[in-house]
């Protein structure tokens, strides 16, 4: 916390952090492979961009993240993990503030995972509520969850569920905890980020993937019936990787069956212990 090494029951923030009073906050989870931050780069990336937009005047690099990240490991004795870094605005004023936050609170913390495994099929269910849209042009990694936390009461603790929000006017827009793909006659679909999804890293990843296997790549705004007409289905987030749907409503996929889920999966995990973005594919 803020450079410091301390136990969970230790850390603490001020009531008055904006964090906590105003949502002004953003967070980056990402996994450690034996060692190894996967993609750390772009998430960082996409972290400072957003602190940015919220006038958070702070900057990370990947040698200050890395170094954090190695002492957790070795402190907790692990080598794989799911890390959190997660960045609120700091102490102010109540009230609402224009200016720049200049003492943000940095926290990074970790739990173990499991060695990645095989794949497990999960089933996808349209929810009732809709996809709220971003509080700025694009969707940050915010604070901002009750839209997610309100999804995830109304389809239950099930693991083996995702839900699949639409946007108010009907289109496909992203999973509770993660990104939608479909695959049709060489044809890599995800709905685009103007729905107001947030542009995930693995989602990213994903596409470049498709790119070096030589599919055609379409994001746009699709109904949910286009679903029915799909070869293979899955969602992505960077805890959980690459996830098949097999059955979405009464339509049934192949899931871990699938050739291409597979194929992605595979190559998925030959860069998880080396690579820090997704241009070095």
């Amino acid at each position: 916390m803020n450079g410091q090494l301390v136990n969970k029951e230790e850390a603490a923030i001020s009531p008055f952090d904006h964090g906590f009073l105003y949502g002004m906050g953003l967070f980056e989870t990402f996994r450690v492979y034996e060692g190894h931050p996967f993609l750390l780069d772009d998430h960082i990336k996409r972290l400072n961009d957003g602190l940015q937009t919220l006038g958070i005047t702070k900057t990370f690099t990947r040698d200050e993240v890395n170094e954090w990240i190695q002492q957790l490991l070795k402190k907790n004795n692990i080598s794989d993990a799911n890390v959190r870094l997660n960045v609120s605005a700091g102490v102010g004023e109540v009230g609402v503030l224009t200016g720049p936050y200049l003492e943000p609170n940095v926290i990074m913390f970790m739990k173990p995972l499991p060695k990645a495994g095989e794949m497990f099929n999960k089933k996808a269910v349209l929810l009732e509520l809709n996809r709220n849209t971003p509080e700025g042009e694009w969707r940050l990694k915010s604070h901002h969850y009750m839209n997610n936390i309100l999804a995830k009461k109304e389809i239950g603790n099930d693991s083996n569920i995702e839900g699949i929000f639409l946007t108010r006017e009907g289109y496909l827009a992203e999973g509770i905890v993660s990104n939608l793909f479909w695959i049709k006659e060489n044809i890599l679909y995800t709905p685009s980020i103007q729905t107001g999804i947030l542009n995930g890293i693995t989602r990213q990843f994903i596409m470049k993937l498709a790119e070096r296997n030589h599919f055609t790549i379409e994001e746009g705004f699709f109904e949910p019936n286009v679903l029915s007409e799909a070869e293979e289905v899955f969602v992505t987030n960077s805890i959980q990787e690459i996830v098949p749907i097999s059955t979405f409503g009464y339509i049934d996929f192949p899931g871990n069956k699938g050739k291409w889920v597979q194929e992605f999966q595979k190559q998925y995990r030959h860069y998880t212990k080396q690579i820090w973005t997704r241009t070095e594919v």
